[in-house]
């Protein structure tokens, strides 16, 4: 493997390694606690929550706590989609489904090693010899397609049968 694929390939999985990073932080925010031990005991007096019950403070704590594991499970599950959405093509992660975009500028036929910057940020790199010669046009619709078996996606351009491999190089 070259220098240039190890970085790039390291660059594509730094999403992966912060979102391994953050789910234990997320699974701590979940631990149970007490609002007393939240606040300062100043704060805690000027709530007013010095003149609950112990039973309608355990209520409270125990609503606090609902709302939170709620949250955090919310937040979680937006943070996977996330990654999971901004990945897609890299490697076999992600979902499958195919991706509706456009090229960003020019679109001048298929070739190998060209590359495609979509309106989502992403950017694709011909991998096979297809080609689709003496087309031009201006930010055409594409579709990217995973294969039925294996790790690889195709692009085809709207209006035209031509579809070409491709990888996801950002």
């Amino acid at each position: 493997m070259s220098t240039r694929h190890n970085a790039m390939s390291f660059r594509s999985l730094r999403p992966f390694l912060f979102a391994a990073l953050l789910l234990p932080g997320l699974a701590l925010a979940q631990t149970p606690k007490r609002i007393e031990q939240q606040m300062t005991p100043e704060q805690f007096k000027a709530a007013g929550l010095d003149q609950l019950t112990p039973a309608q403070l355990g209520n409270l704590n125990g609503w606090l706590n609902n709302t939170l594991d709620v949250e955090t499970t919310r937040a979680a599950a937006n943070a996977k989609k996330k990654v999971e959405d901004d990945n897609r093509g890299f490697f076999s992660f992600g979902t499958t489904d195919p991706i509706a975009a456009r090229i960003s500028g020019e679109f001048r036929g298929f070739a190998r090693g060209r590359s495609w910057t979509l309106d989502n940020g992403q950017v694709w790199r011909q991998v096979d010899e297809a080609s689709l010669v003496g087309v031009r046009k201006t930010d055409p619709s594409v579709k990217i397609n995973p294969s039925m078996i294996g790790n690889a996606w195709y692009m085809a351009i709207e209006g035209y049968n031509a579809r070409a491999k491709v990888e996801r190089v950002k």
